[in-house]
C-alpha cells in the first residue's frame, strides 16, 4: 500500500480540493468560496492526504475560542471515492486533533448525515461519541452531533 502524508492545506491547493467536495458531497458540497475562506480563517486549520504526491482527500475544522475553553469543530472531511478504506480519514482525524489538542482545544465536535454509516463508524471507532440528534439538518436528510473529549 502507498504511503500516505499529510501537510497542512492552503489557497493553492483550492481547486484539488473543490474537486474532491464535489466527489464527495455533490449537492451539499461546500462552494469554492466557502473553502477558499476557511482555507485562508486564522481559526481554520486545513490539512491535505497526499498518495505518491496526488492529493486525494482533506479536513477542515474550525476553532472556536471562549472565556473558558477552545472547542474544534469539523466542517468537512473529504476522501477521493477511489482512495476510501485505506486508513486515509483516520490518518486525517488523527492529525486534525494533533493540531487541535496543541492549541489548546479540550472538545472536538462535528456533524454527519444519520444515514452514512461509513462515517458515522469511522468516527465511533475514533471515540466520538452521539450527542444530539439534528432534524431536517442535510435538507431531508438528518444528521448526527458528534462530540469527543480530547485528552
Amino acid at each position: 500500500m502507498a504511503k500516505v502524508t499529510v501537510e497542512e492545506a492552503s489557497i493553492k491547493h483550492l481547486d484539488r480540493l473543490y474537486e474532491i467536495e464535489m466527489e464527495c458531497f455533490e449537492k451539499e458540497a461546500f462552494t469554492r468560496q466557502q473553502i477558499a475562506y476557511l482555507l485562508t480563517d486564522y481559526d481554520s486549520v486545513s490539512l491535505i492526504a497526499r498518495v505518491d504526491g496526488e492529493i486525494v482527500g482533506f479536513i477542515i475544522g474550525k476553532i472556536y475560542v471562549s472565556e473558558k475553553s477552545a472547542i474544534g469543530h469539523i466542517l468537512t472531511i473529504d476522501v477521493s471515492p477511489k482512495h476510501r478504506r485505506r486508513g486515509i480519514g483516520l490518518k486525517l482525524l488523527w492529525n486534525i486533533e494533533r493540531v487541535f489538542r496543541c492549541k489548546g482545544v479540550k472538545v472536538c465536535c462535528l456533524e454527519v448525515r444519520e444515514d452514512n454509516v461509513a462515517a458515522l463508524s469511522l468516527y465511533q471507532k475514533f471515540g466520538y461519541k452521539k450527542a444530539g440528534r439534528l432534524e431536517s439538518y442535510y435538507g431531508n436528510a438528518h444528521g448526527v452531533y458528534l462530540k469527543k473529549v480530547l485528552t
